[in-house]
């Protein structure tokens, strides 16, 4: 049972709650709903009348005595035959567009949940998983839902059926909805064991997604390290565990039928006996015990399709479930405005702001910053200073519990977070490209950027000689994630896409950590025209880059324990320098004159002369 537990925002929905939403789902598409309950109610309709009409015509021409009426009897159950056959074609034509329609509704509304959700609920969830309740679980309430037409239709039949056993011998009627109930009974008892391997085999088939993803995504690593044996062996493990539990649901759900059957032989065989004793005793005639024994059998059929169905019906219910918890789980982001966000100045105050991850994490315990509207802000620090969470939380991606943040005098919380974001720029320590080409991915921020706007973004970098580098310019294809491109040429495309949105605020996060000396150099020209028309707030590991910036900050545990320019920093000999001393005094141009100039003192001539 290792992963198959209920994840955080699981919910638990009364089959009254899941029954009220489906039909919600449903009641969009009323008119085709309508056709198909008529559609249902007359093949009900003909499938009970049909035996009727044909004991009727039977006992005529017996009465009678006449055998002509067998070509007309022949014509009414060939004419009912076929009308069966149009409205059964009607009734699953428009049940697959419903069914279809509602399952894409379905899924939207699961996608958009997932959508706007937070960073944070993706540290916490597997995407994999969430996957399968946005493919899987939507497929399997489909199929449960095509199944309950049948079951309706079958339900009707039983009604009808009622009736027609009441006026051949209501005292034995009387006797077979006594034995009702006790099929239902059993029917019932199945429902949670039903529920609840119905839940795990879903839970499994997540699992697999999740190992599926995470095995295809990381295949690189896993080459690299030469364990695709391992990752295999792994999924092995999980696949047998989704076997072992889809056994056991096809174990629960095949041995509902066969145990209503036994039930409803029982009952069958017990008014055989009691109903042949009416006969024989001439209370009833043999004709019409008969044909109420007939009927009685054509009336377990549906009575024990709809007990059945119960508990088959939990296999969807719990689809919708996994489906619906998805939909309702809440995002910790929350708006409490929706205030139309014009051209921002790019004024950004933290005011005592505390953030953590979780009760146990905490990154910023009161921390306070003030940027200027224009103003370029490189943040450094160690590793945990809290560098990545404070542009996290510019950008909405988590929620802080504590203080306040402003953007140009208002509470960030209180901005349409959608018409907020249009106006921040972000480039990410690796930046992710969509399968595509260049210009579609530059276009990605922009979507009414032309062509020629394009083009001419991409050329103000580096003269546009980091185009010439790619096979097909900007029609060149960047691959699954960008895979086809290097990290730098990623990195120009993902600056590119930036200087196309001119946003008012523009986040880096050590975009230039992992690249070469001239790829370097086109950054930088990148950063200088974005940083020239925004709000900049930096993380870089490139002295060139925090160089740039007008305010360095230094951060420490959460805290801003030193800023201001380099030299201004360096004079200090604070923890900066120790900072500068570890990542940034081997980039500069001192350092690197010094491991490659020629001996210029006579100290130095001396020593190269005693060498020689």
């Amino acid at each position: 049972m290792r992963g198959l537990e209920a994840e955080a925002y699981d919910r638990q929905y009364t089959d009254r709650e899941l029954v009220r939403r489906i039909v919600r789902y449903f009641s969009a598409y009323r008119l085709k709903t309508v056709i198909i309950v008529i559609s249902v109610f007359l093949m009900a309709g003909t499938g009970a009348a049909l035996p009727l009409i044909v004991s009727s015509g039977v006992e005529i021409m017996t009465a009678a005595g006449d055998a002509t009426l067998i070509p007309l009897l022949i014509g009414v159950v060939f004419f009912i035959g076929v009308l069966t056959w149009v409205v059964n074609w009607v009734r699953r034509r428009l049940t697959s567009e419903v069914i279809a329609d509602v399952i894409l509704a379905m899924r939207k509304d699961a996608f958009a949940a997932a959508a706007r959700q937070d960073l944070s609920f993706y540290d916490e969830f597997s995407s994999g998983r969430i996957v399968s309740r946005i493919t899987s679980d939507t497929e399997e309430f489909g199929q449960v839902i095509t199944l309950s037409t049948d079951v309706v239709n079958q339900l009707f039949v039983a009604v009808i059926l009622v009736v027609v056993l009441v006026n051949i011998e209501w005292r034995l009627t009387l006797a077979v909805l006594v034995m009702a109930p006790f099929v239902t009974a059993a029917a019932l008892g199945f429902r949670r064991v039903a529920r609840r391997v119905t839940r795990q085999s879903s839970r499994a088939l997540g699992e697999v997604n999740k190992a599926i993803q995470e095995a295809v995504t990381g295949i690189a690593v896993a080459k690299n390290f030469r364990q695709e044996a391992t990752i295999y062996d792994e999924f092995k493990e999980i696949n047998k565990q989704s076997y072992a539990i889809n056994v056991r649901r096809g174990f629960v759900l095949s041995n509902i039928f066969p145990t209503l059957n036994i039930l409803g032989g029982v009952g069958t065989a017990l008014l055989v006996y009691f109903g042949g004793q009416t006969a024989v005793a001439g209370l009833i005639s043999v004709a019409a015990w008969y044909l109420f024994v007939a009927t009685v059998d054509r009336f377990w059929f549906p009575v024990i399709n709809v007990s059945a169905f119960w508990s088959q019906f939990q296999a969807g219910l719990s689809a919708a479930e996994r489906t619906f918890a998805l939909i309702d789980s809440e995002s910790n982001v929350v708006q409490t405005g929706g205030q139309v966000v014009e051209e921002l100045q790019g004024h950004i105050v933290f005011d005592r702001v505390a953030f953590r991850y979780s009760e146990q994490e905490q990154v910023l315990p009161a921390f306070s910053l003030d940027i200027a509207p224009g103003e370029s802000v490189a943040l450094v620090g160690h590793t945990g200073a809290g560098k990545s969470s404070i542009i996290k939380l510019i950008a909405r991606f988590y929620e802080f519990q504590e203080g306040n943040i402003t953007i140009d005098g208002r509470d960030i919380r209180t901005l349409d977070l959608e018409a907020y974001r249009r106006q921040l720029g972000i480039v990410s320590q690796v930046p992710f490209l969509f399968a595509g080409t260049v210009a579609e991915n530059i276009r990605y921020g922009s979507p009414a950027a032309t062509g020629e706007e394009i083009e001419t973004m991409a050329r103000r970098i580096g003269n546009g000689e980091w185009l010439e580098t790619l096979p097909n310019g900007l029609d060149s294809q960047v691959g699954e994630r960008g895979t086809r491109l290097s990290m730098g040429q990623r990195q120009l495309v993902a600056l590119t896409r930036v200087l196309v949105q001119r946003p008012r605020i523009f986040i880096l996060d050590e975009a230039t950590a992992s690249v070469d000396p001239f790829t370097e150099l086109q950054i930088q020209q990148a950063l200088d025209l974005i940083m020239a028309e925004s709000t900049a707030i930096i993380i870089a590991h490139r002295l060139s880059t925090v160089r740039s910036a007008d305010r360095i900050i230094v951060l420490s545990k959460g805290q801003i324990i030193e800023q201001g320019s380099h030299q201004a920093l360096m004079a200090q000999g604070g923890h900066y320098a120790e900072l500068y001393d570890t990542y940034f005094r081997h980039q500069s141009l001192d350092a690197i004159n010094v491991n490659w100039r020629l001996p210029v003192t006579p100290q130095e001539i001396d020593l190269y002369a005693d060498k020689d």
